[in-house]
C-alpha cells in the first residue's frame, strides 16, 4: 500500500494550539494534588528556582528567612517528600537510617518503628526496618553489607543484638554510626552512644507491690535469657524479696521466652506445684496473657485465686480481663530518643543529646489483689 506520505496522501498540518494561560501557584497545587508532587512543583508553588529548594531542602545556608520559609510552606502544602536516594547520590551524603532488631513481640517492634520514624520524618530522613538473626554467626558481616548496599548513615541498634559488645565493637570498627537501646540501672559509661531503660528498679516495684498485697510466694517466669532486659528484671524481682526478708525459691522460677505461649506452659507448670504460688510476675505482657490463660483453664478466679503481673504495658495490659498490673515503659519515646542521637552522631553533634535512662512506671490494675485470707500468710515486713 502507498505510505501516507507519500504523494498521494498528502500530510496534514496539526491544528494550531490555542495560547495557553500562565501556570500560576494555585495550578501547581492543583496538579500536584493528583499525583505525587515533585522539586518542580515546589519550585513553581513557592515561586523560587529548583536551586533554591534543594538548598532548603539539604538545609543549605545562604537562603534568605522569608525565602526559606515560603519553600516550607510550599513544601508541606503539596505533601512533598524528598527522593532519599537521589538526594544521597547528589550530596555523596545518605539520608537514611536503619532500625535493626530481634523481637518476637510485635507491640515492642511497632512502638520501635513508630518512634524512629517521626524523627525521621522530622529530619527528612528515610528508614530502613531490618528485622535480624541475633543468634547468626556472621550477623556482624550482615549488617556491615545492609549497611553499604542499602546507604545507610547510621543505625539503631535494639535489643538483644545492642548488648553484645563484641558485636557492637566490630560494627564500630567498620566505621559504622550507631546507637544503641539497652537494659541497665545506671548510665553505661563510655563506648557508643545509647538508651538504656532500668528494668531492675521496675520489677523490683512490680515484686514490691504483690509483697505488699500479703504475697509470698511469688512465681517469675523470664523472657529470653539473650536479652539484658529479662536479666535485669530477674534481679530487680529478687532484690525485692531479699529486702522483704523471703526465701527465695528456685522452684518458683521458670525459664522460657518473651511469648504468650511460654507464659501458658509456665504458669501451667507453676500451678501444678504442690505449693503453686498465689502470685506470678511475668517479664511481658505477653507472657501475663499467657498465665491469664492458664489461671482460667484451670478454673482458677484471677485476681483472688492468682494475682498476675506483666511489664511494658502493651495492648495485652488493657485488652486482656482483668487489665494487667504493669510497668509501663514508654517505647516509642525510648526509640525517639535513639533516633534523635543518633543523627546527632551522624551530624557530627555528639554532645548535643546525652545519653538518656528511663524508668517504667508501676500500673496497678485489676489482675491483683490480696490472697484470699485463708491462704494468706503473715504480711511480711522490708528486712532490716
Amino acid at each position: 500500500p502507498e505510505s501516507l506520505t507519500s504523494p498521494g496522501y498528502p500530510m496534514r498540518r496539526p491544528s494550531p494550539v490555542p495560547d495557553q494561560p500562565a501556570r500560576g501557584p494555585s495550578a501547581t497545587l492543583r496538579e500536584a494534588t493528583l499525583r505525587k508532587p515533585t522539586i518542580k512543583d515546589v519550585a513553581a508553588q513557592a515561586e523560587v528556582s529548583l536551586k533554591t529548594v534543594s538548598r532548603v531542602v539539604n538545609d543549605e545556608t545562604g537562603v534568605h528567612a522569608r525565602t526559606r520559609e515560603r519553600v516550607q510552606q510550599a513544601i508541606a502544602k503539596l505533601g512533598y517528600l524528598p527522593d532519599q536516594s537521589a538526594r544521597s547520590l547528589r550530596t555523596a551524603q545518605s539520608y537514611a537510617i536503619g532500625l535493626l532488631y530481634d523481637n518476637p513481640n510485635p507491640y515492642y517492634v511497632i512502638a520501635m518503628q513508630s518512634g524512629v520514624l517521626s524523627v525521621c520524618r522530622e529530619s527528612g530522613y528515610g528508614l530502613q526496618i531490618h528485622p535480624c538473626d541475633s543468634s547468626s554467626k556472621n550477623l556482624a558481616n550482615e549488617i556491615v553489607e545492609l549497611v553499604q548496599h542499602a546507604r545507610l548513615a547510621g543505625i539503631v541498634l535494639a535489643p538483644p543484638m545492642s548488648e553484645r559488645q563484641p558485636l557492637v565493637d566490630e560494627l564500630v570498627a567498620q566505621g559504622i554510626r550507631l546507637v544503641r537501646i539497652v537494659s541497665a540501672a545506671t548510665d553505661p559509661q563510655g563506648g557508643s552512644a545509647c538508651v538504656y531503660v532500668d528494668d531492675r528498679d521496675a520489677a523490683y516495684e512490680i515484686t514490691q507491690h504483690l509483697i505488699q498485697l500479703g504475697h509470698a510466694r511469688i512465681g517469675f517466669l523470664w523472657g529470653g535469657k539473650s536479652h539484658g532486659s529479662s536479666w535485669e528484671r530477674h534481679k530487680g524481682y529478687e532484690e525485692a524479696l531479699r529486702d522483704y526478708g523471703i526465701t527465695i525459691d528456685p522452684e518458683l522460677v521458670v525459664e522460657g521466652d518473651y511469648s504468650f505461649d511460654d507464659g501458658f506452659r509456665g504458669a501451667r507448670r507453676l500451678l501444678s506445684l504442690p505449693q503453686p504460688p498465689t502470685a506470678i510476675f511475668g517479664s511481658n505482657d505477653e507472657i501475663a496473657a499467657g498465665v491469664l490463660a492458664a489461671a482460667r483453664s484451670g478454673g482458677l478466679n484471677v485476681p483472688y485465686d492468682l494475682s498476675i503481673a506483666g511489664f511494658e504495658d502493651s495492648p495485652f495490659s488493657k485488652q486482656s480481663w482483668p487489665p494487667l498490673t504493669t510497668a509501663k515503659q514508654a517505647t516509642e519515646d525510648i526509640a525517639r530518643h535513639a533516633a534523635r542521637r543518633l543523627l546527632d552522631e551522624i551530624r557530627e553533634q555528639p554532645g548535643h543529646t546525652r545519653n538518656e535512662g528511663f524508668s517504667p512506671e508501676l500500673v496497678v490494675r485489676g489482675s491483683t489483689a490480696p490472697p484470699r485470707p485463708n491462704t494468706r500468710p503473715p504480711s511480711p515486713r522490708p528486712a532490716g
